[in-house]
């Protein structure tokens, strides 16, 4: 059977991608930034996966306000990076896995968690962003990403948006989908997003350092807790657009240790933890947990 082994979680700020693909790396404003995916990168290529499941959301370019899904699965053969206004991206195009999605759809779907499928879609800074962070700068003339990607598409732009308890009930449902596949498959998942920060109104450039410290505290050692957080705390604390780290929880919730919502199993393996600020207007968090 298919088995997630390891989870991944990262911010995805599209300014990182941009001094990715500009060749700022080791410019002194981002180098200690590039510097914590260091052993990230190694470890990538240590641990080759089969398939990342990737968690992230939409900036506007899959979707609009004229249509929202709360949860969107991809199971399109490939999905070809967004231009976001500039150009897309000069990464290599994303391959599928439509096996693998449309049998986790269909698994997650019949345990009473409503998915939209999605067979095209364009994938922006939200998902390119991570798969650089962790696989470094390709070409996407004569490279491609090391393994084909599933993108999962959460709605954490216009509210009504999932609480973390959702979300953490929800990576749970994605494990058992996984781990019901009738193929030996080597399974990431990836928690994307966040931390702290607030791109608009009187608090624009907020950042909680402390916050986002005890939240990465909390992740390893206590993701109910996490998951128990209100919106309103990740508004107060960590910005408007902190409420991104929801999505964290789908990846910590499919973590083997976490069975019917509570920490059950052995816990996972802490391989590494990076924080940085500021990365443009947001905190940088990075965190790899293996399963045991």
């Amino acid at each position: 059977m298919a088995k997630i082994t390891a989870s991944v979680f990262t911010s995805h700020v599209p300014a990182i991608g941009a001094a990715m693909d500009l060749h700022k790396t080791q410019e002194d404003y981002w180098k200690p930034v590039f510097a914590g995916y260091e052993y990230s990168k190694q470890w990538m290529k240590e641990n080759k996966p089969d398939v990342v499941f990737l968690v992230y959301n939409d900036h506007a370019t899959a979707f609009s306000l004229e249509m929202i899904p709360t949860f969107a699965i991809g199971t399109a053969a490939e999905f070809t990076p967004a231009d976001e206004g500039w150009g897309p991206r000069p990464v290599p195009k994303v391959i599928g896995h439509p096996d693998l999605a449309s049998h986790i759809a269909q698994s997650v779907i019949q345990q009473d968690f409503d998915l939209t499928i999605v067979n095209k879609m364009d994938v922006d800074h939200g998902l390119t962003v991570p798969l650089s962070l962790m696989c470094g700068e390709l070409d996407p003339k004569k490279d491609a990403w090391p393994c084909p990607v599933i993108p999962f598409a959460v709605n954490v732009v216009q509210y009504p948006v999932p609480s973390g308890k959702r979300c953490f009930m929800l990576g749970q449902a994605i494990r058992k989908a996984v781990e019901s596949y009738d193929e030996d498959l080597n399974v990431h998942i990836w928690g994307t997003g966040g931390m702290s920060h607030q791109l608009q109104g009187a608090r624009a450039g907020l950042i909680n350092r402390e916050w986002d410290n005890a939240w990465l505290d909390k992740m390893i050692a206590d993701p109910v807790g996490c998951a128990n957080t209100p919106h309103i705390d990740y508004v107060r604390e960590a910005g408007s657009e902190g409420i991104e780290l929801v999505m964290w929880l789908i990846a910590r919730g499919a973590m083997s240790d976490i069975v019917d919502g509570k920490v059950q199993g052995p816990a996972p393996t802490v391989k590494h933890r990076f924080y940085h600020v500021p990365a443009s207007n947001t905190a940088v968090g990075h965190l790899i947990l293996e399963n045991n």
